[in-house]
């Protein structure tokens, strides 16, 4: 299978920037094309849960191997199994809530409760009763996650492998797509899917917002 998603992964997706656009602190200049990855919600590791990500010349990105035992933890690493974050769901008075936090690196629980270290971004799911949009999913924050104000919403449906992240002037980011069907009427299930990285903006911080969005609504 493996084998098959890297030789479907070299689909090309064309997008156009704006000029003077204004990047944040996810966004580096280097990236300055679209990015496509096929992403899997499979982990290479037997029998664990997790992903695998597949770059646009066939290399292994991004992995997700859940095999620490701490289902309120998730390790993103490279292809070469080194961490890149931590994504951590929040426990508050002991009870966990709808908030998760996004640390650089590989944090322990140990470390997590006695660093003063702050995450890097934090997202909130949106689940207000009277929602004003029913279609916006979470939100995300720089650093400490407050009720008011953040820097990127996500909107659409995860289940439908149909999302978008919009920043602040509502300028799509990152998108989630199914993936499409080969010639000779060959299709994929929901459990692959395209992730499209917009010029500007960190692949890993989407990738991140995958498993975010898959831990919620999964």
């Amino acid at each position: 299978m493996l084998l098959f998603l890297k030789s479907t992964s070299r689909t090309v997706h064309h997008c156009h920037e704006e000029e003077g656009v204004q990047y944040n602190k996810y966004s580096r200049g280097d990236e300055e094309a679209c990015v496509s990855l096929t992403v899997w919600t499979k982990s290479l590791v037997f029998s664990c849960k997790g992903f695998t990500v597949i770059g646009p010349d066939g290399s292994l990105v991004y992995r997700v191997d859940n095999y620490t035992g701490r289902p309120d933890q998730t390790l993103l690493m490279d292809g070469s199994g080194n961490p890149i974050f931590t994504i951590c769901r929040r426990k508050k008075l002991g009870l966990v809530d709808n908030h998760w936090q996004v640390y650089e690196g590989e944090m322990g629980n140990n470390n997590i409760n006695s660093s003063s270290k702050k995450p890097m971004f934090c997202v909130r799911k949106n689940t207000s009763i009277m929602r004003r949009k029913p279609s916006v999913l979470a939100y995300v924050s720089g650093g400490m996650l407050s009720e008011r104000g953040h820097t990127y919403t996500i909107e659409g449906s995860y289940v439908h492998r149909s999302c978008k992240i919009l920043d602040t002037t509502k300028r799509v980011v990152a998108e989630i797509k199914k993936k499409e069907a080969l010639p000779g009427g060959v299709s994929f299930g929901l459990e692959v899917f395209d992730l499209i990285v917009k010029p500007g903006i960190e692949s890993r911080f989407a990738m991140a917002i995958v498993i975010l969005l898959d831990r919620m609504f999964s």
